[in-house]
């Protein structure tokens, strides 16, 4: 693992992105990791794009591209996923709710072997500031729905920061996911393709400026339909999407 890829969403985020994408790069920088930024811009109508090029041309590894699509946080990312140049890749939000530090944790978790880490907030060591009560209440339902259909320990999966290897990324395609839904898409199928994943403490804050994306009566159904389409992967599938190496274990366990 030479070099790390960052991707950030943005719509409308011109003031969260200067103070965000420079603590990223000061963290990184500090510890020698090779690093590139690509600030996604969602179809911004504030001052992101101007803001984005602008630190692009103090920090040369800062790039911003425009979805010219239709929008949404899912197509955001996947447009991000398309065009990163690294050797693992981390999804981080604009809003700087997600500690630099803990991207540094991430790494050195990537280094040592594993294809995927997964942050909780809600695990011995992990913390949240600030996180509003409906939301909080949402996250715990839902949550604890997808360790019980998919019988796994991690009890933060929909939280959007976490790093894959570039294998994974590209084992897991097609993502069909538009919205907030990828959150959950990416690491179920990693989980159910036989991919290996950690899971770490890190802290999470509320946003101080701007607006939240995230609309909880809109996303309902769309998290929903993502727990299905990949319980039916899981169950129905009969390895057919499996990571190689474990297509060959499940064959060979039954001769």
């Amino acid at each position: 693992m030479n070099k790390l890829s960052v991707i950030i969403p943005a719509r409308n985020e011109a003031d969260n992105l200067t103070e965000c994408i420079s603590e990223i790069s000061k963290e990184l920088t500090h510890h020698s990791i090779d690093f590139e930024i690509l600030v996604i811009d969602d179809g911004s109508t504030d001052n992101t794009a101007v803001v984005t090029k602008l630190i692009s041309e103090s920090i040369s590894s800062v790039k911003c591209i425009r979805n010219e699509g239709e929008n949404g946080f899912g197509r955001a990312v996947r447009l991000g996923l398309d065009n990163f140049s690294g050797d693992a890749v981390a999804i981080m939000m604009a809003d700087r709710s997600d500690s630099p530090k803990d991207l540094v944790t991430y790494w050195k978790c990537i280094q040592d072997g594993n294809d995927c880490v997964f942050g909780s907030r809600f695990i011995r060591g992990g913390k949240v500031y600030n996180y509003p009560l409906l939301k909080l209440l949402a996250n715990r339902v839902v949550n604890t729905m997808i360790r019980f259909v998919f019988n796994i320990h991690c009890n933060d999966i929909t939280n959007a920061f976490k790093m894959y290897r570039r294998e994974v990324i590209e084992g897991c395609r097609p993502f069909i996911s538009p919205h907030f839904n990828l959150t959950v898409e990416i690491p179920l199928k990693a989980i159910v393709r036989g991919y290996s994943w950690k899971v770490v403490p890190i802290s999470w804050k509320n946003r101080t400026k701007g607006v939240a994306k995230l609309k909880l009566r809109e996303m309902g159904s769309r998290y929903f339909f993502i727990i299905a389409y990949v319980w039916l992967e899981k169950y129905f599938s009969r390895g057919d999407y499996l990571k190689k190496n474990d297509i060959g274990k499940k064959f060979n366990t039954n001769l």
